[in-house]
């Protein structure tokens, strides 16, 4: 009789039935993971795996325990290289990638800035590199040359695969399954280089408080979530943004309002080179530049650099005013 894999149990507790079946705990979810990550599981066993997950939806101890383990198996140091962690797994397909310029404007006003991401794994939509060149800015393709970035520029892009190649084969799995799995969540709050504070999007409203609550339990970073334009880190200025906060052992959430009374219509098609001519000067377009200011004064609010939401938007507003055009 054939002995039963190691990893068989996860696949049971999760897939037993609607009346059978449970979530992870934190510590098997980190067990599962490890496993996933050490390749010591089948190619079967992490198709049923990352699909029951996605049926059911992942909890915050499953989350949480998924992050730990990546964490640990990455095996980085813990020195703090960047203030604010930025994650960018969507993709943009209506509007341009103005977020980039958020995290750029904060960079220039002294914030250091990691953002990282996934690409390629959607088609008809911009990613995040594709709008980095143009601006002049490399993608680190070593943690080393992310963290030397940082020091020169206060920003650095690394996509996943910088970060592990392990997680970039397992999140490319979806056009063979169908589905966007876990990774997507989790990789979101992988926190590369150490922030103490992490700005993170979801596209799902339910998974706003999986975010949150996943980063309350593990209680490494202050974090803030919210549903941004596409599943970006982007606030959509059309619409009221509520934002959900974890920081220092406790959750809330706020209330942001529309900025405009009429929505916008989407952009006819998507050019790379526009970031640089919206952040020269050369073009104006008052949608974009509401969601760079309301996406930067997003950060500067978990930053604590202002009181209120209104400090907060006025603050991005001065440095989008006071910019320096020559710079990108």
């Amino acid at each position: 009789m054939q002995e039963e894999h190691p990893f068989a149990p996860t696949i049971r507790i999760l897939g037993k039935g609607k009346n059978g079946s449970r979530s992870l705990t934190v510590d098997e979810a980190y067990d599962a993971m490890t496993m996933v990550l050490e390749d010591r599981v089948t190619a079967e066993q992490l198709g049923a795996f990352l699909m029951l997950l996605r049926v059911k939806e992942e909890t915050p101890e499953e989350v949480a325990g998924f992050v730990r383990a990546i964490r640990d198996f990455l095996k980085q140091d813990k020195t703090v290289y960047a203030d604010l962690d930025w994650s960018s797994y969507a993709g943009k397909r209506r509007h341009s990638p103005w977020y980039v310029l958020s995290a750029l404007l904060l960079a220039e006003n002294g914030v250091r800035v990691c953002m990282h991401g996934a690409e390629g794994h959607t088609a008809g939509r911009m990613y995040t590199s594709e709008v980095l060149k143009p601006l002049g800015i490399e993608t680190s393709d070593t943690l080393q040359h992310a963290r030397e970035q940082v020091e020169k520029n206060n920003f650095c892009y690394m996509p996943i695969q910088t970060i592990s190649q392990r997680l970039k084969d397992i999140i490319e799995l979806r056009p063979y399954l169908g589905l966007r799995s876990p990774l997507h969540t989790v990789g979101r709050m992988i926190n590369p280089l150490h922030a103490p504070y992490s700005i993170q999007a979801i596209f799902h409203p339910g998974y706003q408080s999986v975010h949150q609550h996943a980063a309350n339990i593990m209680g490494e970073e202050q974090i803030a979530v919210f549903k941004g334009e596409a599943g970006e880190v982007e606030r959509n200025p059309d619409t009221k943004c509520v934002v959900s906060y974890a920081v220092n052992g406790k959750t809330w959430d706020e209330e942001w309002p529309p900025m405009f009374e009429k929505r916008h219509m989407k952009e006819a098609s998507l050019n790379e080179h526009r970031l640089t001519a919206i952040w020269r000067g050369e073009e104006e377009d008052e949608y974009a530049e509401a969601a760079i200011t309301g996406t930067a004064a997003i950060a500067l609010r978990l930053l604590n650099r202002a009181d209120t939401p209104d400090a907060a938007l006025k603050m991005a507003q001065d440095m989008w005013d006071k910019r320096d055009r020559s710079r990108h």
